[in-house]
């Protein structure tokens, strides 16, 4: 899957951001009809210890699903964003199948 990746008030690593592709990969074993996504990885200076936030948008046809996590880490709030894709997912192919 194609991935488009922002970082916002920091530059993210390599590793960071080919972590982040692995796991968005996994998703395309729940629907493999993914056509792309788009990862925003944002620094938030007012928050406490949770001042990562990871937004996902995973565009599929007719449709546009979205996760966004909060966490102390960026790849803890990458694995939760993908997890809320994950299931969002499974219930959008289980809609699409009911059809």
């Amino acid at each position: 899957m194609k991935v488009q990746m922002q970082s916002v008030h920091f530059t993210a690593d390599q590793k960071l951001l080919d972590f982040i592709q692995k796991r968005l990969d996994k998703l395309e074993t729940f629907y493999d009809r993914i056509v792309e996504g788009e990862v925003i990885m944002r620094l938030n200076n007012n928050d406490g210890v949770n001042n990562k936030t990871v937004e996902v948008k995973i565009f599929v046809p007719g449709s546009t699903l979205f996760s966004q996590e909060s966490s102390s880490s960026f790849e803890a709030a990458a694995d939760a964003a993908a997890e809320q894709l994950k299931k969002q997912l499974i219930r959008y192919k289980e809609k699409q199948v009911a059809h």
